[in-house]
Formats: structure tokens, sequence, C-alpha cells
């Protein structure tokens, strides 16, 4: 089993990528791989509706998006971290994962998926809130921790010295290990993924 986690900060190893390590290391001992994409420095361009998706992902392929979905296709749970910008995440992660889902959704639906915002002091619960929609409107299990998936520093090793955050990420670990090892065992057992009605796009605009 594999989690695919998300590095929403154009910084590679930053108070973001350093509180993803926490949850990989977590992960790593209880026998689950995991990769950190980096999102990086290069222009991300918005999802404009245009309907142009295709079986590789994005229409447009001159960014990292399908490169992520090409991943996610074989990934068994996801982790998505972000630095708080303004109280929110960062643009970046925001225009990224839209594309993602709206071209890819499928690849995400019934896996585990978990948060994490990271600040300098506030906007993380919001950032942490925003993020957690894209969990909600794609059928997949939400992995929590033992308060908000937050933590608190304004570089690598200062966000290390946030005992309660990276107690917070490492639960994290241990909480989408059991889940993913629960989802394997119901699979083994025969236990079947829930039915999915389509096709009801109501509009109460008469």
């Amino acid at each position: 089993m594999k989690v695919l986690m998300l590095n929403g900060s154009p910084h590679t190893h930053g108070t973001t990528y350093t509180s993803l390590e926490q949850i990989g290391k977590t992960l790593k001992d209880e026998g689950i791989d995991y990769e950190i994409f980096q999102i990086g420095t290069n222009p991300i361009r918005d999802c404009l509706g245009c309907g142009q998706c295709n079986e590789n992902g994005c229409t447009f392929s001159d960014d990292t998006v399908n490169a992520f979905i090409h991943k996610a296709k074989e990934a068994d749970g996801f982790v998505f971290g972000t630095p708080v910008y303004y109280a929110h995440p960062s643009g970046r992660i925001l225009s990224f994962l839209d594309r993602v889902f709206y071209s890819s959704s499928s690849y995400f639906s019934f896996k585990p998926g978990a948060s994490i915002a990271v600040a300098r002091r506030g906007g993380t619960t919001a950032s942490f809130d925003v993020l957690n929609k894209y969990f909600g409107i794609s059928q997949m299990p939400v992995v929590g921790s033992t308060y908000w998936n937050n933590a608190h520093g304004t570089n690598g090793e200062e966000v290390l010295k946030d005992e309660e955050g990276m107690q917070i990420m490492r639960n994290i670990g241990h909480n989408m290990a059991w889940m993913l090892k629960c989802i394997e065992a119901g699979k083994n057992a025969g236990v079947k993924l829930p039915a999915t009605e389509r096709g009801a796009r109501t509009s109460f605009i008469r």
C-alpha cells in the first residue's frame, strides 16, 4: 500500500514538507510506503471548466497536474499539505487540486484522505477546512487526528519544535495506516464498495 502526499508549498524542504515527512515516517513504521509530490515553483493555471478532460487527466499538460493524476491512479490514500497564505490555502494548491478533481475524481473515490495546514501563527483551521472539501465531494473517508491537522513554525527546523503539531502528524500517520488496513481487510473479506447513484443534477432555479 502507498500514500501519495502533495506538498502545496513552493519550498521543497520547508514547514509543510517537514510536517508531511513526520506522517511519512510513521507510515513507514506501519509498513506503508509513501511519496511526497512537490508542487514546485512553475506556474499552475486555474481550471477553466472547459470540459476537455481526457484519459490523461486535464487537457493542459504544461505543468505537473497530470503527473500527479497518473500517480493517484495507483495510490491507496492521500495527504494534501498547504502553507497558510492570508488565512487560506496557497492559491497554487487550490488551482492544482481543482483541475485534478475536476478531471479525475474517480481515482480518489473510497480512498482515505487527510489534509494538513502549516502556519507561522493563524489561519490554519480555515485552510484545513477548505482542503477537506475535496474529500467530501469525492466519496473519500477523511482521516483525522487528536486535534486539528495543523502545525506551526516559520521554517523546517522550527516546526519540529511544535511538539503537539508533530504529535498530530504522527497520529495522522497511524490513523491513515489503520484505515488502509481496515479497507484492505474488508476487500479480502468480500465487502464490496457501496453502490453510487449518478445522473440527478437538480437546479433549484425555475
